[in-house]
């Protein structure tokens, strides 16, 4: 049963219909309630004696331990006699709460508002408000006196302030004014010291036309600031009153965020929509072009990108002319560094699209040529032709058809003899897609994040300079290279901060989660993983995101020799084949687990390859399927200088060679 918590108010569980768990008295609240705030961590018997009296009794430690027990039984009402909790645990001299990220209402309260700080404002707003509709009172609130309490209570408390400040930016940010007015208010009667939030609610009057009340609201806050402080306003609110003076043109809602540059976006766009006919070509390749930029904002823009790339491929085909649609599906030069399609559906139909256009430029099919038209069917222009051939090998990923890796070598040996920059990036990328044909492959990989940062940095292409940052990354961490591994997180990092790349670090956070995986760092890695995990929640990737914190436990687990986990509600996304047979093996159901492994298919061509078949391998070696066990050590083989998974840059199952000694040991005592 999957338990909830709630500390945002007063201290409550929730069973996985939502209806509360009966906790019984306030000292039974009071132990949950210090083991939430150690956040996972271990709270010794003696610390939770001294915590919860003031001059403990006789029995204190058995009290403690009653109460524990009775948790227990309302958190876990199903478990078994004498098995083991899982949620409420015993470890060393205490015990700990492994409560996961998403299950404390104040945790997911912070990873949404953590999450809001690298969304723009459409974004940003809605994780905003779902984030402050989590509070029920004040954080908590039975335990207001507490010694133990009150540092979490601050802390949740200012976090709290800073989402109602940030929620109030986005909605100016987004021209709507209007809300924000009253929110501000309440929140300024009872922390009238915010200056930020003075100068917010001024600036949202302004934008509704209320001048004198937007000044009236910068007086008060003199006032307050003066008589009750003893400090002059900050330099933010005098020059918000000098420009709600003056009408500066820069409090506008049109150009307010980004000043001057968004007052140049909106006189542009105009211009635009004035001269530029609404059924024009133009608009449809100026569209594309828009659409690779937004892909690369983050979640929202890159989920808005993907949806509407097809719709406007399939208008670009409608027009009939070849050459156009080559240049709008080309012109997505979007890199990819994940192998895992986000929408299989979405990428058939882009390289349906692709192959029928590579078609009609060979037969020279256009508006004006075709059977029966007049006119002789040109060549077709090679750059174009290489695009479509580098979209194909991209959008083709991880499938076992020979045509992404020849389409990949056909747009190399193009860009190359063109000598484009660009188009050479976009074909490198293409290569790196099609080269998981077999586990081993990670020189092969580091080679072309080579060239691709060396041609990238030359020649100012710096989203590709990140994805060949990303793939040095993996391929260094699969060889164990974790020095060189570190530079290129760093030189991404930096990257994605300057030039406002955010999904970059999505990668690097899980990077360094396995990084503490593969050091030995267990207890460091899971809590690091399921941090990482929160970052993919909006990003726009659900080819990344579903299963993929299940897997990256398992492979913890199984690299400690310990059994896979049995949670009934774990979602293992994609990965659920592979991890079945160990599940049940976990239950004790080794006649099940063999038909699993039966059904296992063979792992996609991808970066999970090697991982893959580490798990395949180690069920095989449990059931003593001999002839699951050949074919893994024969998958792996390749990859025995490598440390299996890592390759990914988000896991690792130690080294390769190791798991290849244990096949061929089982084969031989076979």
């Amino acid at each position: 049963m999957r338990v909830g918590f709630g500390v945002l108010g007063p201290v409550v569980a929730w069973d996985a219909d939502g209806r509360a768990i009966a906790l019984k008295g306030p000292r039974h609240r009071a132990v949950l309630a210090r083991l939430i705030v150690a956040r996972r961590r271990v709270v010794p018997v003696s610390r939770l004696v001294d915590d919860l009296w003031t001059e403990p009794p006789p029995a204190a430690v058995g009290a403690v331990r009653t109460f524990v027990a009775a948790l227990r039984r309302a958190l876990e009402p199903q478990r078994p006699p004498r098995t083991p909790a899982r949620l409420l645990v015993t470890e060393g001299p205490g015990y700990a709460l492994r409560a996961d990220v998403d299950a404390v209402d104040a945790w997911r309260f912070e990873q949404d508002v953590a999450a809001a700080a690298t969304l723009p404002p459409d974004g940003a707003l809605p994780r905003l408000e779902e984030a402050l509709s989590r509070w029920r009172g004040p954080a908590y609130v039975e335990f207001v006196d507490e010694d133990w309490a009150r540092g979490e209570r601050s802390r949740l408390a200012e976090l709290r302030l800073h989402a109602v400040e940030r929620q109030a930016e986005a909605r100016l940010a987004l021209g709507r004014a209007a809300e924000a007015v009253p929110d501000l208010e309440a929140h300024l009667a009872e922390h009238p010291w915010r200056e930020g939030a003075w100068r917010a609610l001024a600036l949202a009057l302004y934008r509704t036309g209320r001048q004198g009340d937007a000044l009236a609201v910068l007086r008060r806050a003199r006032a307050l600031l003066v008589e009750q402080l003893g400090v002059d306003p900050g330099p933010e609110l005098r020059r918000l009153e000098t420009d709600i003076l003056g009408q500066a043109p820069h409090l506008d809602p049109a150009t307010a965020r980004g000043g001057a540059a968004a007052q140049v976006w909106a006189e542009a766009a105009a211009a635009y929509d004035r001269t530029v006919a609404s059924g024009a070509r133009a608009r449809l390749e100026s569209t594309v072009g828009l659409l690779r930029d937004l892909s690369m904002t983050g979640g929202g823009g890159l989920r808005t990108a993907r949806q509407q790339r097809v719709a406007a491929v399939a208008a670009a085909e409608e027009l009939g002319d070849p050459e156009l649609t080559a240049r709008v599906i080309g012109s997505y030069d979007v890199p990819a560094i994940w192998t895992r399609l986000d929408d299989p559906e979405q990428a058939a139909s882009i390289v349906a699209a692709a192959e029928r256009t590579l078609a009609a430029l060979a037969a020279g099919v256009g508006p004006t040529t075709g059977p029966g038209a007049p006119g002789e069917a040109a060549p077709p222009h090679e750059a174009v032709r290489a695009r479509l051939l580098a979209t194909i090998a991209v959008e083709s990923r991880g499938g076992r058809s020979e045509r992404g890796r020849q389409a990949a070598r056909q747009a190399e040996e193009i860009a190359r003899r063109l000598d484009d920059p660009a188009l050479l990036a976009f074909a490198l990328n293409g290569i790196f897609m099609q080269t998981f044909d077999r586990a081993g492959l990670a020189p092969r990989r580091d080679a072309t994040g080579a060239e691709l940062i060396a041609l990238s940095a030359r020649h100012g292409l710096v989203t590709f300079e990140v994805l060949g940052h990303l793939i040095r990354l993996q391929a260094r961490s699969a060889l164990a290279d974790f020095a060189s591994a570190d530079r290129h997180a760093a030189a991404a990092d930096r990257l994605g901060e300057r030039h406002e790349r955010p999904l970059v670090s999505v990668f690097t956070e899980w990077y360094r989660a396995l990084r503490l995986a593969a050091t030995g760092q267990t207890a460091e890695a899971e809590a690091a993983y399921r941090d990482a995990a929160t970052r993919l929640d909006g990003a726009g990737m659900p080819g990344l995101e579903h299963g993929l914190l299940p897997l990256a436990l398992l492979c913890l687990r199984v690299e400690q020799g310990r059994p896979a986990p049995t949670d009934a509600d774990l979602d293992w996304g994609p990965y659920g084949p592979w991890a079945r047979p160990l599940v049940l093996l976990a239950r004790d159901d080794r006649a099940e687990a063999a038909a699993a492994l039966r059904a296992v298919p063979e792992p996609p061509r991808d970066l999970l390859l090697e991982a893959l078949w580490c798990l395949t391998g180690r069920a095989a070696i449990a059931v003593g399927d001999r002839a699951t066990m050949a074919r893994a050590r024969t998958a792996l083989a390749p990859a025995a200088a490598e440390l299996a998974g890592a390759g990914s840059g988000l896991l690792t199952l130690g080294p390769a060679s190791r798991h290849l000694a244990d096949l061929t040991d089982a084969l031989r005592g076979g």
